[in-house]
C-alpha cells in the first residue's frame, strides 16, 4: 500500500472519487443550501528534519450541510495556503454556494474567483485587512446602533445550552453602504456582517467573541447565520475526527505524496461514514464496518436510508 499510494500522483488520485462524491449528494443538496468551508489544516508529525521538509499543510473544502469532503491541496509551507485556495477552487464545483473563509482566504483574488466560478462568498475579517476591518468595525459600532436600526439590515439569534455552559449568538447582515470605503475594492462585494457570541459558564463568568466579515450576496440573517455557523462544521466534523477519531496528527507518513494521499482517504472514509443513517458515532461506524462486511458494503455504496 506504501508504494502504490507513494506513487499516485494525488490530484489524480482525488480525480478518481469526484464522481463518486458527486453521486453522494445527489438527492442531499436540493431543496436545501449549500456551504462549502474552505480551511487549513497541518498534519503535524508528518515532518521530515533529515530531507529538510516541516509538516504538511493541507487545505480543503467540505460540503457543511452534506459532510463530504470535497478535495484537499497539500502545500510545502503554511504561508502558501493562499496559494492553495484559488486552485482548490478550481477543483470543485461552487456553481450556487457559499464558500465561508477565514481571515486567511480574505484576499480580493479569491473573492473573484470565488464569483467567476458562480458562487457567493463569507469571508472572515481580521486585522490581515487592517482597514477593512477598522471601517466594519466602525460601522457596527455601539453609538451607530439606533442609526443601524434605520438603515436595510437583517438579523438573526439563537440561544443554546450545553457542556455546562449558555451560548447566545447575535448575527448582523448590514446591505452595503452606498459611501462605504472598500466597495469598489472587492468584486461583489453587498454586505458586511457581524457575528456576536456572548458565553456564560456554569461558575457565572462570561465571555464575549466578535467576528466581523464581508459577504458578496444580501443574505437573510438565518442564512448568513448558516453560513457563519457552517463553517465550523470543517472544524468539528472534519478536523476534529481527524485528530481523535483517525489519530492524523500522529502519522509519521513524511513523503510527499503517501502524506497526501492518506490524508485523501481518511476524509473519504469520513465521507462515507456520515452518509450512512445509523445514529454511531464515526467511530463506532468504522469499527462495525471492520467487524461485519455487511455494513462495510453498506457504507461504501453510501447508503442513507
Amino acid at each position: 500500500m506504501r508504494r502504490v499510494l507513494s506513487a499516485l500522483k494525488p490530484e489524480a488520485f482525488q480525480e478518481c472519487f469526484q464522481k463518486w462524491i458527486t453521486e453522494c449528494l445527489i438527492g442531499t443538496s436540493e431543496g436545501s443550501h449549500r456551504t462549502i468551508a474552505i480551511d487549513g489544516k497541518t498534519m503535524r508529525r508528518s515532518h521530515d528534519r533529515a530531507g529538510g521538509l516541516g509538516p504538511l499543510p493541507l487545505v480543503s473544502a467540505w460540503a457543511s450541510e452534506q459532510g463530504i469532503a470535497l478535495g484537499q491541496i497539500a502545500t510545502e509551507e503554511k504561508s502558501n495556503e493562499i496559494m492553495a485556495i484559488p486552485e482548490l477552487i478550481d477543483q470543485i464545483d461552487i456553481q450556487g454556494a457559499v464558500v465561508t473563509i477565514d481571515a486567511m482566504g480574505c484576499q480580493k483574488e479569491i473573492a473573484k474567483k470565488i464569483k467567476n466560478g458562480g458562487g457567493e462568498y463569507v469571508l472572515a475579517v481580521k486585522d490581515n485587512q487592517p482597514k477593512l476591518h477598522q471601517a466594519i468595525q466602525e460601522y457596527f459600532a455601539e453609538t451607530r446602533e439606533d442609526e443601524l436600526c434605520s438603515m436595510p439590515h437583517r438579523c438573526h439569534e439563537t440561544h443554546a445550552t450545553g457542556h455546562g455552559r449558555l451560548d447566545d449568538r447575535y448575527y448582523y447582515l448590514a446591505k452595503l453602504p452606498k459611501d462605504f470605503a472598500f466597495k469598489k475594492q472587492w468584486p461583489g462585494i453587498q454586505a458586511i456582517g457581524m457575528a456576536i457570541r456572548i458565553t456564560e459558564k456554569s461558575d457565572g463568568t462570561t465571555s464575549e467573541d466578535v467576528r466581523r466579515f464581508i459577504v458578496s450576496r444580501y443574505l437573510s440573517g438565518k442564512r448568513f447565520a448558516q453560513s457563519v455557523r457552517g463553517h465550523w462544521a470543517i472544524e468539528n466534523s472534519l478536523h476534529w475526527v481527524l485528530d481523535v477519531t483517525f489519530n492524523e496528527d500522529q502519522s509519521r507518513a513524511r513523503e510527499r505524496k503517501l502524506a497526501d494521499n492518506l490524508s485523501w482517504l481518511r476524509r473519504f472514509g469520513i465521507s462515507l461514514l456520515k452518509q450512512h443513517p445509523s445514529k454511531e458515532s464515526i467511530k463506532g461506524k468504522s469499527q462495525i464496518a471492520g467487524w461485519s462486511n455487511d455494513f462495510l458494503m453498506e457504507v461504501l455504496v453510501a447508503q442513507r436510508t
